[in-house]
């Protein structure tokens, strides 16, 4: 049986018929592989524009905003690095991530042990440098956020472009989050009828420190209602200050000082310094001002959920005063 060209089928159609269908779906395919791509997001990031495209399943994170952030969105990441002054994750957010990986410590990562998690998507530390950037940028697109860590809102900047660059979905439960959060810290400061000023301190083997008041924490208790004192001891671009001399101690004076310790010592903590003769001194605070907290969520801490731990640790203090 012979078959002549203009009689040749496909599905019952004549050839030129078979051959306009056959372009429309070449052009249908395009057109969606078109589409996929125009479905990518652009992050604004300390190193340019990134687009990324659909949802990362294999996220790495080397800071702890950016865990935060992760976790908050209800995405599990493979590797982290650790708290400082701690050999895991902090204790506010470790529960929710009982098998992560750590991959190194704020200061240094363990870049084999990145390589072997085999990441589509790395969360950095705002900061991070040119040539650590481009050694990430090899094995997946990294994320630097731009806003610097020493603003009272930087914090919220960050947030924004690691959730951005997770997705649609953790965008939108940030955005959740934050009014929240904005909401909380606003009810705060309305139930405080007369300012308040306060400090935040953290405790190291070295002495007694004041941490910056342009910190994520001191942010929180400026939106709260209290008057941040002790900033002034810090110099610029620098999160905390030199150990205090029993000299600058009247400089961290307040009607309530958070007193920060890296591990569960912050009872002790409280105890020893309120024996302090230089502590004793001080005009304005006495014991029942020390609020011990924990100072890997106070003070290393950032994200939404170290927020809304932190605004909790303010509710009991306020509650206990």
């Amino acid at each position: 049986m012979t078959v002549s060209s203009t009689a040749f089928t496909a599905r019952g159609m004549t050839r030129p018929a078979w051959l306009k269908q056959g372009l429309m779906a070449t052009l249908a395919v395009a057109l969606m592989g078109a589409s996929l791509s125009a479905e990518a997001r652009s992050v604004e990031t300390a190193y340019g524009e990134l687009d990324i495209e659909g949802t990362p399943q294999r996220v790495v994170t080397l800071y702890e905003g950016a865990l935060d952030v992760a976790v908050a969105s209800q995405v599990t990441p493979l590797g982290t690095v650790t708290t400082r002054g701690g050999d895991g994750v902090a204790s506010y957010i470790q529960s929710q991530v009982p098998d992560i990986k750590i991959i190194g410590t704020p200061r240094e990562f363990n870049l084999e042990a990145i390589v072997a998690l085999k990441p589509d998507l790395i969360l950095a530390p705002p900061g991070l440098d040119k040539t650590q950037y481009q050694l990430m940028s090899r094995l997946a697109p990294t994320v630097v956020p731009s806003a610097s860590a020493l603003s009272q809102q930087g914090w919220k900047e960050q947030s924004r472009v690691y959730a951005e660059a997770l997705g649609e979905t953790a965008e939108a439960e940030l955005e959740t989050r934050l009014a929240a959060i904005d909401a909380h810290a606003a009810r705060l400061k309305a139930e405080m009828t007369t300012p308040e000023t306060a400090s935040l301190v953290r405790r190291m083997p070295g002495g007694l420190m004041a941490m910056s008041d342009q910190l994520f924490a001191t942010g929180l208790m400026a939106a709260s209602g209290y008057d941040l004192v002790g900033g002034d001891l810090v110099k610029p671009g620098r999160p905390h200050s030199d150990p205090l001399s029993d000299e600058n101690m009247a400089r961290i004076d307040a009607q309530t000082i958070f007193l920060a310790t890296m591990d569960d010592s912050s009872d002790a903590a409280v105890d020893a310094l309120a024996a302090e003769p230089a502590f004793q001194r001080l005009e304005t605070a006495d014991r029942d001002s020390l609020v011990g907290v924990n100072g890997q969520l106070w003070t290393s801490a950032s994200g939404p959920l170290a927020a809304e731990a932190l605004l909790k640790d303010i509710d009991r203090a306020r509650d206990d005063g």
